[in-house]
């Protein structure tokens, strides 16, 4: 069968005619749109990724303000020493029930008995002395000391610490973190102020020939004290000797000898 050449002419021109400006234009539709959800696609993946980051570092700022007593919820939370519930902290006392008394200190005025071995006497005013501090995350101490009196090598677990000499010469210090150890240390006259960071080993040592004594605030109403010997060799029940003849590089004698200090 033969195909007439009018066919043939028409075909030829329906196969190889040019693409429409109609055509065209769906066509750069088709592309733009394909690139822009592709480009989108990117763009919600890298902002979706910083939110997952802005997260993780939300939670972990939160957690660290967490990691520090929290701020009161009310005007005051004046602790109850009659309470019998346990808590993180002390329950509160009705707020109906509290008196000024709740919130006064007298004492700080009074000089303590440094006739000790380590001629020193810390008198603390915490929430136990003072019930208004309940929840306020701060308390103070006085230290007295007597000549070449020691406040020995301790940590505070839960608060930084934060003294001005009232009275005296002292040499104070600190020592750094793991690896570096690094001691800081420094001599105080009356005035001066001097900070201890948070949980890291300090002492105060009188290096005068009279009597010393400093005023210390405490980022916490119950910092809690660590002093190193009494907790290395003075543990109960008692570390076992080898352990701490390996810890300090010492022989087991050394050890039974100051455990028995302790």
């Amino acid at each position: 069968m033969q195909i007439s050449p009018i066919y043939i002419e028409q075909s030829s021109f329906v196969k190889h005619q040019k693409p429409s400006a109609l055509s065209l234009l769906f066509l750069s539709f088709h592309i733009f749109f394909f690139y822009l959800s592709l480009l989108l696609l990117i763009i919600f993946e890298e902002m979706w990724n910083r939110f997952i980051l802005l997260s993780v570092v939300a939670l972990t700022f939160s957690y660290l303000a967490l990691a520090y007593e929290p701020s009161p919820l009310q005007d005051f939370c004046v602790a109850d020493p009659n309470s019998t519930v346990k808590v993180n902290g002390v329950t509160c006392k009705n707020p109906m029930q509290v008196q000024a008394a709740d919130f006064f200190f007298s004492g700080l005025h009074l000089r303590g008995n440094t006739s000790n071995q380590l001629g020193s006497k810390v008198t603390p005013v915490f929430a136990t002395q003072l019930p208004g501090l309940n929840t306020l995350g701060i308390s103070m101490v006085r230290i007295d000391y007597a000549p070449w009196g020691l406040n020995p090598p301790h940590t505070h677990p839960r608060a930084t610490e934060i003294l001005t000499v009232l009275e005296g010469t002292l040499q104070v210090g600190f020592v750094t973190s793991n690896p570096d150890n690094r001691f800081i240390t420094k001599v105080l006259q009356k005035g001066d102020v001097f900070v201890f960071p948070v949980g890291l080993v300090h002492f105060q040592r009188n290096v005068g020939n009279g009597n010393a004594v400093v005023i210390a605030a405490l980022s916490s109403q119950n910092p809690g004290a660590i002093t190193i010997a009494n907790a290395v060799f003075g543990a109960n029940p008692s570390i076992p000797a080898d352990i701490l003849a390996k810890a300090f590089q010492v022989d087991k004698s050394v050890v039974d000898q100051l455990q028995a200090k302790f």
